[in-house]
Parts: C-alpha cells; sequence; structure tokens
C-alpha cells in the first residue's frame, strides 16, 4: 500500500483506456486497489478534498475506482469494472473538479442519476443508483477509465475557472 503520484493534465498517460480486471484475487488487483485508497486519503489530507480516484490516474489503466465520500454516504469501496447501465435524461450543470487538474474546475453537464453496475473486491456482482453528488461523481471517474477527462465534457469555451476565482466568487 503506497501513495501513488498523480499524473496531471497534459500527461499522455491519462488518454489511454483501462483494461477489464479479470483477476480479482491477482497481486495487482490488489496492489492497485491499496495504492488508490492511500493515494485518495493522503491527497484528502494534503488538499482537503476528494471523494474517488481511478486507476488511469496512478498510472495503472485496469477499470478500478476507490470511492469514499466525504459524507459516508458510499465507500470506502473499490469499484471493479464499473459500467453506467442506465441513466436520466435529466441532467445538471456543475463545476467538476479533478486531482489530475486540483487548480482548474470546469462547467460540465452531467446525468442527474445514474445506475452502475460493478464488481466489489470480494466478486460480487452490485448495483448502485446514484444521484446528485454521487451520480456526477460515478461518471466523473468511470470517464477516466475511458481516457475521457472533465475539460474535454466542458459545456463551452467559458466553462474553466480557477479554484481560487470560483471560490472568491
Amino acid at each position: 500500500m503506497a501513495v501513488r503520484n498523480i499524473l496531471l493534465l497534459g500527461n499522455p498517460l491519462l488518454r489511454r483506456i483501462s483494461e477489464e480486471v479479470t483477476d480479482l484475487s491477482s497481486v495487482e488487483t490488489r496492489e492497485i486497489i491499496a495504492d488508490l485508497a492511500s493515494t485518495l486519503t493522503d491527497f484528502r489530507d494534503r488538499q482537503g478534498f476528494g471523494r474517488a480516484i481511478a486507476a488511469p490516474q496512478i498510472g495503472r489503466h485496469r477499470r478500478i475506482l476507490f470511492v469514499n465520500m466525504n459524507d459516508g454516504t458510499f465507500g470506502p469501496a473499490p469499484l471493479i469494472n464499473p459500467e453506467i447501465v442506465n441513466a436520466s435524461s435529466e441532467m445538471m450543470d456543475l463545476w467538476d473538479d479533478c486531482f489530475s487538474f486540483p487548480d482548474l474546475l470546469v462547467r460540465v453537464s452531467r446525468h442527474v442519476e445514474v445506475g452502475v453496475r460493478y464488481t466489489d473486491e470480494h466478486g460480487g456482482i452490485q448495483t448502485v443508483t446514484a444521484r446528485g453528488d454521487l451520480s456526477e461523481l460515478l461518471q466523473h471517474e468511470i470517464d477516466h477509465l475511458y481516457g475521457i477527462l472533465a475539460v474535454d465534457r466542458a459545456i463551452d469555451k467559458d466553462s474553466f475557472a480557477l479554484r481560487s476565482e470560483v471560490v472568491r466568487r
């Protein structure tokens, strides 16, 4: 279990598509889960925010997320091979942030509700229906598994701001 460096915007490895996890009990899978948990905790302790992280952000291209909602509504838990199985037609606009560009906020549009199917660390197939914050978060993290970043989902050219400027206003 190690704290890993988080890849930053501009690193081409963030654009790689992640591979499906086929062996839940492999050393590699266990290490990735432990490293994601440690890295998320470290980032949250240093930066004061953070709810989830995707394996590509630490340079591991496997379909694994680690979620730990600040309010205790979900996690701490790994989501292995997560996929969105349904999404509401209702959308919400919000300022999105990312560990890979922590000082930049991007205005995006996301589904208000999504259903996500994933494998838990014990091999069980789980489904979660997520609304609001958790819905936005899962969409953001699953995008990472496909090499998609929030900057790719910007509503328009005016949808970028520094965190300090948004907080100031």
